[in-house]
This record gives C-alpha cells, structure tokens and sequence, in this order.
C-alpha cells in the first residue's frame, strides 16, 4: 500500500544499475587484461574479484527485470492488489 509520501510515478533503479554493471564489467576487465600484462598479480586479482562481483550483480539485474513488475516470491505471500484508482479515473489495461 501506498503511505502518500513517495512519488506516485516513481520508478526501479535497475536499469541503472544495469548499465552501471556493464561499465563497471568492462573496466575490470580491462584492468583484468592490463595487469596480467604488465605482470602485477595482486592489481589482476583485485579486478579479477571486481569482475566477478559486476558479472554476478549484472545477471541478479538481468534477473530481477524479467521477473516484472508484479513478480510474487512465493505461496505465503498474497497476491498483489491493485489499487483503488479512485473517483473519477479508469483503471488501465481493463
């Protein structure tokens, strides 16, 4: 339910954090590439954990939006219950 103090088109950050997982893929990788190269260990293994860290948020992401919108986790939670539009307004898609 609603508590009146949160916008009313607010919106997930996932797509966000989508995109900020795939930059931040890319540029551990990189760093991944360019340490093994330049033969410094502890700099490849530091961007190799960064890497599995962005690679592993990437796929809960990647999860987590095809589930949509009015994904349920499992029996013990209800249904969702869409709101009352209220006098004078239509609901949508009905």
């Amino acid at each position: 339910m609603r508590t009146g103090n949160e916008p009313s088109t607010a919106r997930s950050p996932l797509r966000m954090r989508l995109w900020l997982s795939v930059w931040g893929t890319a540029w551990a990788a990189f760093g991944l590439t360019a340490f093994l190269i330049a033969d410094r260990p502890g700099w490849a293994a530091a961007c190799g954990v960064l890497l599995l860290i962005t690679v592993t948020d990437f796929c809960l992401v990647v999860r987590r939006i095809r589930q949509g919108p009015r994904y349920q986790p499992g029996r013990d939670v209800p249904p969702y219950d869409p709101e009352d539009p209220g006098p004078g307004r239509k609901r949508r898609g009905r």
